[in-house]
């Protein structure tokens, strides 16, 4: 059975598109079936998975949402020789920023990715939104279509700052929108063993969200920076750097998940 898990912050900086891009590439390795739909209009995901965001036109998230083309016209089979067609990968461009204006004159508008994704579901696993760091409608759109969000926690001072605005907002997704919504799980990145801070957030978290918390951590790792300007995920970059374990662990984590329930 398909799961859509939202991988959302409105705080930048977190490993919001650096989660999204390498565990989607974790659950391809697996042979999972995977698609990743970028919906951020920078187009980090795109561009981190080796994609011109320049050269793809009027095929991306932003014309599926407006319904000029179909979700399966868009698709790029990401690096197929090495991951042997299961990482799929629905791109973005500088075109997404100016479809909330679009869609504000849009019947539904809150359903339009809900809609699309619908359609090809059945043909996946595993489909992953890299929604944009902000509460936008785009942002909403998102959580209308999943049925989990996966919430990146930097392991910093300020790590909860915002979280609660984030929670209210999925709250009032799930009451208004999508009734069967729910968090997958909150995620501890970039953390630092020789960091104080990185220890007494990480335990602030696990006591603020218990079992919600991913078992997994990430780990501040220069390989994970250096592998988006390289436009491939980290286990295709540098498969041996503890980054890459990290998001293989998490991928493996969310599948016994999976299977438990």
């Amino acid at each position: 059975m398909s799961k859509v898990i939202c991988v959302v912050n409105q705080k930048g900086g977190v490993g919001k598109t650096t989660t999204a891009v390498n565990l989607s590439a974790s659950l391809a390795v697996t042979n999972r079936r995977t698609l990743l739909i970028d919906i951020d209009s920078q187009g980090n995901a795109t561009g981190g998975l080796g994609i011109d965001k320049e050269s793809i036109n009027s095929k991306n998230i932003c014309s599926v949402i407006l319904g000029e083309v179909k979700l399966t016209d868009t698709v790029i089979d990401v690096y197929p020789e090495l991951l042997n067609g299961y990482l799929h990968l629905c791109p973005a461009n500088h075109e997404l920023t100016g479809a909330e204006i679009h869609l504000i004159e849009t019947e539904s508008r809150e359903y339009r990715l809900k809609k699309v994704i619908d359609e090809i579901k059945a043909e996946y696993d595993y489909i992953f939104i890299d929604a944009p760091p902000s509460l936008s409608l785009l942002t909403i759109n998102a959580l209308a279509a999943a049925d989990r969000v996966l919430i990146p926690v930097q392991c910093e001072y300020y790590a909860l700052e915002g979280i609660g605005q984030l929670q209210t907002t999925i709250s009032l997704a799930k009451q208004r929108l999508n009734p069967s919504l729910e968090v997958e799980g909150y995620l501890l990145t970039m953390f630092d063993s020789r960091n104080n801070i990185c220890h007494s957030v990480a335990e602030d978290v696990r006591n603020h969200f218990g079992e919600k918390t991913f078992d997994t951590v990430i780990s501040r790792n220069v390989k994970l920076a250096e592998a988006p300007s390289h436009g491939k995920p980290l286990l295709l970059y540098e498969i041996k750097s503890s980054g890459a374990q990290n998001y293989m662990k998490l991928a493996n984590e969310i599948i016994r998940k999976a299977e438990v329930n």
